[in-house]
C-alpha cells in the first residue's frame, strides 16, 4: 500500500499532523511537552539500569506514560484515522481493479544487498563488530541507548570515510586509530563532548566543528557527523 502512495500524499498528511501538534501545544495542552520529556527521561534511565527491579518498574512507568500521552494527541489520532482511511481505500481498489503483473527489469535488481556495519535501533545499544570487518560508510539514526564505532577493527579506504549518526538519547563513542585524520561536526541540545585532548566540554544547544591539523593533506581520514538530543560524544585514539 505505502509503495503506491505518492510522496505528496505522505507530505500532506505529515504537514497536517505537525500543524495539529503545534496547535495542541500552543492553545490546548501546554503541558504536553513536559509530559513527553518526563516520560522519556524515565524510559532512558530505566533502560540504562534495566537489570535492577526498581529501574524495570521506572522503565515501564515511563513507557506506559509516554504511550498514553502520545495516543491522546490530536496529531496522533489524525494520523491513525488517515492510515485507516488509506487502508480502506487500498482494500476497495484491490477488490475492484484487475490484478496487474508488472514486468521485472533485471537491471533494476541490485547485485547484492550488504548488511550495514551498525544497525538502526530505537531501543538498545548498538556497536560495530568486535571482530575484523569490511568498511562501509555509516549512516544511522537511533532512539535510546549507546552507539559504539571502533575503527581499529577495519581498514579505512584511501579516500574519506564517513560516519553519520543522528541520535535521540544516549552516548556516542568513536574509537579512531592514531594514523587516521579526523573531521568532526557535532551538535547537541544537552550533553558533553570529549574529543581527544579536549575533555568533557559541556554543551547546551551548541555545535562543535573540529579537524585534526593534517586532515586536508593526509590519508586515511574520516568525517564524523553526529547529532544528539541528550547524551555525550567521545572520540578518542586507540
Amino acid at each position: 500500500m505505502f509503495k503506491r502512495m505518492s510522496t505528496d500524499t505522505v507530505n500532506i498528511i505529515l504537514l497536517i499532523g505537525a500543524a495539529l501538534l503545534v496547535l495542541e501545544v500552543a492553545f490546548f495542552n501546554g503541558g504536553l511537552i513536559f509530559s513527553v520529556i518526563f516520560s522519556t527521561v524515565l524510559l532512558y534511565f530505566g533502560w540504562k539500569n534495566y537489570k535492577k527491579l526498581i529501574w524495570k518498574i521506572v522503565f515501564w512507568i515511563g513507557a506506559v506514560s509516554l504511550f498514553v500521552t502520545v495516543i491522546n494527541m490530536m496529531a496522533v489520532r489524525f494520523l491513525i484515522i488517515a492510515v485507516l482511511v488509506l487502508l480502506l481505500r487500498h482494500y476497495y481498489r484491490s477488490k475492484n481493479e484487475p490484478e496487474r503483473i508488472e514486468p521485472v527489469f533485471y537491471e533494476d535488481i541490485p547485485e547484492a544487498e550488504l548488511d550495514p556495519i551498525i544497525k538502526q535501533k530505537f531501543f538498545g545499544d548498538e556497536s560495530t563488530p568486535e571482530r575484523s570487518y569490511k568498511w562501509r560508510d555509516i549512516n544511522v539514526q537511533g532512539g535510546f541507548g549507546d552507539r559504539v564505532v571502533d575503527l581499529s577493527n577495519t581498514v579505512l579506504p584511501q579516500d574519506e570515510a564517513v560516519i553519520s549518526i543522528r541520535h535521540f538519547i544516549g552516548d556516542v563513542n568513536i574509537y579512531v586509530p592514531y594514523e587516521v585524520e579526523v573531521s568532526i561536526q557535532h551538535s547537541a541540545i544537552f550533553g558533553r563532548a570529549a574529543i581527544f585532548q579536549f575533555r568533557n566540554r559541556k554543551l547546551v544547544n551548541q555545535v562543535i566543528d573540529y579537524k585534526t591539523p593534517d586532515y586536508a593533506v593526509k590519508k586515511p581520514r574520516v568525517k564524523i557527523i553526529t547529532s544528539i538530543l541528550s547524551g555525550d560524544l567521545e572520540v578518542k585514539r586507540i
